[in-house]
């Protein structure tokens, strides 16, 4: 399928984990992809293994997303290498390693998430939407949670926070930009390996309480890293041409509980 077939596709915090899986699952569907992230051995893994899986045009950017200046010098070589942006994923951010207990959660734990997460977000949005009004048409993904409209199982509360500040986030932008052709929109997962610390704070919990969390899940199951990415594909393809504005719940139902 070649349901973003040339189309430039950002996807921020793509070195590894979601995001990684979010930049395949754009590859496989024709898109160029950037992947950015800080770790530039992260990156170099990340654009060698999508190029050789999905035969795609692939670069790795170090980007450090709450700093003003690398986004711009790094758009400013998007648009230099491939003349256009058509697709902006913000993943960058989930909870960072901080502690999900509120008693134990510091000052520099919810400035760091809020910023990676919400002002990465935002800061990412205020350089390539610019672009994507020049050229009449695009798309931001934003990376929600089930946390930002409901609660977190495994954060705390200034990823819950967060979160919901991206929602309010694509609502706006959506509202805004819409009339210049572009589309903004959100994704929320719920509980999905991601990543070693994801897994390690999944292990710690014990059989019953794993039990307690699927039987809030009317599928009975976590989601996949892959179903996550087949969302962001379907809100960035133009079969979602109609849509702006929403989050959409990859959650199994978990919302309805």
């Amino acid at each position: 399928m070649n349901r973003l077939k040339d189309r430039v596709a950002i996807v921020t915090g793509s070195g590894q984990g979601m995001g990684l899986a979010i930049a395949h699952a754009c590859a496989r569907e024709g898109a160029k992809i950037v992947i950015t992230d800080i770790n530039d051995e992260t990156i170099q893994a990340a654009v060698a293994e999508v190029k050789q899986k999905e035969g795609t045009d692939a670069i790795g950017i170090k980007m450090d997303v709450t700093k003003k200046s690398e986004i711009e010098r790094g758009v400013k070589h998007v648009l230099d290498l491939w003349g256009h942006i058509d697709l902006l994923v913000n993943n960058a951010g989930g909870a960072l390693n901080t502690p999900y207990r509120l008693a134990e959660i510091e000052e520099r734990h919810w400035d760091l998430v809020v910023n990676v997460n919400l002002k990465g977000a935002f800061l990412c949005c205020q350089q390539v939407i610019p672009t994507m009004v020049k050229q009449g048409k695009g798309a931001v993904v934003n990376m929600s949670a089930l946390a930002g409209h409901w609660r977190a199982s495994l954060a705390g509360v200034q990823y819950t926070a967060a979160k919901a500040g991206i929602e309010g986030l694509t609502r706006q932008l959506a509202y805004d930009f819409g009339p210049s052709g572009i589309r903004v929109n959100a994704v929320a997962p719920t509980v999905t390996m991601t990543g070693e610390r994801i897994k390690s704070l999944w292990d710690e919990k014990g059989q019953e309480e794993k039990e307690r969390i699927f039987s809030q899940i009317p599928l009975r199951r976590l989601s996949t890293m892959e179903e996550i990415g087949a969302g962001v594909v379907f809100l960035a393809s133009d079969e979602s041409s109609y849509i702006t504005g929403i989050t959409l719940d990859i959650c199994g139902g978990r919302y309805l509980r």
